[in-house]
């Protein structure tokens, strides 16, 4: 038997199959891009997620063992607002996690009595709910005819089964759902003037969405049936593909966005401190993560104005961590999530001189985000979130200056796993997996630790002063904004 994790990312695609034992047998990658029609928008083209799936299939199935499939997780960037009418025609492109349109709707929303405290969350400009309310505003005659609003993982659970099915830990991004509850939220949709009728079953992300199409499965030469899994959010899936599902467990990831996660026994939400409070993708657990914007991308907007690939940037400073730089950058390109939850706020440098190198700007980029997930982790900590040590994934990993000078910002050791596969597309198959019959706390194991990175035991007070001075920076720009 043999299992699919489809990992819908925001840049693409990545499709990778797993035999029984979770030893990966083959992975496939398609890219699409994001539109930007106006600032602060970004929305994608459903069909291009379909069309990337199909292509990633079709050289899988060139992979002994593909034919032998017998369950698929999807695990997809949350929030996303993917609306169908009444025939799931789409009706418009996705509007996009990290879309800033509706802020106004955000903030008018978060006011309502009572919504904070039966979402767990703060409603940012990125949740689906005010997205809603944005076309409701702007885009009337779309909005009269949404029949179903789905996340874009969900969209892709309907191409495979057939049916309006979404997973707890994706919904629980919505501003829709009870995530205490673990249900649709009459009052929250009531908000948000939807109904339940406009959204999909909700299913646990280990559990059954639905067979896959008949048709699908002969197109694919498949010769048994197969286990669609209700899925997950994206950081939900790494932290299956991590063995992330316990109290004391969690991970770094830096990625495009920037993520603290903490998986946690019980369900303690703390909203004023901007930390997602959200469910996992298995029963009766749920996990809590702080969110930056712009993390790797950071790196890459400065790796385009200035010429140079990232990994010039960063190989440039060697491998010795040094003091903070005199030249300090915000890292709120794209605004921020926590602990701000400030869709206005923007990025800069200050402390710039003639003198200033290229150099010097990248370390103030490396040192922007490490004291930017440091808001983070003093966010988690201020939920009762245990956190003694993290494991470090994403791109931005592979940097051994970066994950030193995060290890010393968070006075935490980081964790890097052993050579192989780990994060959203492994924790989909494994979801696919147990949506098949196995076992979840049998299945989500956490990788082999290859090395551990320490913090610099003589810089942790210099860079604990060095991000007072960049929280200070960051309240004196918006005192003038």
């Amino acid at each position: 038997m043999t299992f699919l994790g489809i990992d819908l990312g925001t840049s693409g695609l990545r499709a990778l199959l797993m035999d029984a034992a979770g030893a990966v047998l083959g992975s496939a990658e398609r890219p699409y891009q994001v539109a930007h029609p106006h600032p602060g928008w970004a929305e994608q083209d459903p069909a291009d997620w379909i069309a990337a799936l199909d292509g990633a299939v079709e050289e899988l199935r060139a992979v002994p063992g593909f034919a032998a499939l017998r369950g698929i997780g999807v695990a997809g960037h949350m929030h996303g607002a993917t609306l169908l009418d009444a025939d799931d025609q789409v009706l418009r492109p996705c509007i996009l996690w990290n879309d800033t349109r509706s802020s106004a709707e955000a903030a008018a929303l978060d006011g309502s009595d009572g919504l904070r405290e039966t979402s767990g969350n703060i409603v940012f400009p990125g949740f689906t709910a005010p997205k809603l309310l944005w076309v409701e505003r702007h885009e009337p005659e779309v909005f009269a005819k949404v029949a179903k609003v789905l996340l874009p993982a969900a969209y892709l659970n309907l191409y495979l089964t057939g049916a309006h099915v979404a997973d707890m830990s994706d919904s629980a991004g919505t501003s829709w759902l009870d995530t205490g509850a673990r249900d649709w939220s009459e009052t929250l949709l009531a908000a948000g003037h939807m109904t339940r009728d406009q959204m999909p079953r909700l299913v646990e992300g280990c559990a059954e969405a639905g067979p896959l199409r008949a048709d699908l499965a002969a197109n694919w030469g498949l010769d048994g049936p197969v286990t669609v899994a209700g899925g997950a959010g994206d950081n939900a899936a790494a932290a299956c593909g991590i063995g992330a599902l316990s109290e004391g467990q969690g991970f770094v990831s830096l990625g495009t966005s920037g993520v603290l996660l903490a998986a946690r026994d019980g369900y303690a939400p703390d909203p004023a401190t901007a930390v997602h409070t959200f469910c996992h993708a298995v029963p009766d657990r749920w996990y809590q993560m702080g969110v930056m914007l712009s993390a790797t991308d950071s790196l890459n907007w400065l790796a385009r104005i200035t010429g140079a690939s990232p990994a010039e940037l960063t190989a440039a400073l060697g491998e010795t961590l040094q003091a903070p730089g005199v030249v300090r950058f915000l890292p709120y390109l794209s605004g921020e999530r926590t602990p701000h939850n400030d869709a206005g706020a923007r990025g800069s440098f200050t402390g710039l001189s003639a003198g200033t190198s290229r150099d010097d700007m990248t370390r103030a980029v490396l040192e922007g985000v490490a004291f930017g997930l440091r808001d983070s982790l003093m966010a988690l900590k201020q939920t009762g979130a245990r956190i003694d040590r993290l494991i470090a994934i994403g791109g931005g990993s592979r940097s051994d200056y970066w994950l030193k000078l995060i290890a010393t910002v968070l006075d935490l050791p980081l964790d890097l796993p052993a050579e192989g596969e780990f994060g959203a597309a492994l924790g989909a198959a494994r979801l696919g997996q147990c949506a098949a019959g196995a076992d979840w706390q049998q299945v989500m194991t956490a990788p082999e630790i290859a090395r551990t990175v320490t913090p610099e035991p003589g810089l942790v007070a210099d860079y604990a002063e060095a991000y007072e001075r960049f929280r200070a920076a960051y309240d004196g720009i918006r005192a003038v904004q």
